[in-house]
């Protein structure tokens, strides 16, 4: 088993385990996990679009990390920090 293994872990231990931190879960996806294209309003609409991805890539990373302690590995590349 390794660090990341670890930490996949206590995000499934946190998130979904716990009933506390299921809760905050299902409150950050009510709040963040809208998402989708915006097509109305020019370039304000890209830039909500990109603000639409940005907040739900923390849902995702969330996501990815539980799935792949349940040995589920869906994502293409190892979740890092950025530098």
């Amino acid at each position: 088993m390794t660090d990341q293994d670890d930490l996949d872990r206590l995000y499934l231990d946190i998130f979904e385990t716990d009933q506390r931190g299921a809760a905050i879960f299902d409150d950050l996806f009510r709040r963040f996990g809208r998402g989708g294209v915006v097509t109305d309003g020019g370039i304000d609409a890209v830039l909500k679009t990109y603000q639409r991805a940005a907040r739900r890539e923390v849902l995702d990373y969330i996501v990815t990390r539980c799935n792949r302690a349940r040995g589920v590995d869906d994502a293409t590349e190892t979740p890092q920090a950025d530098a």
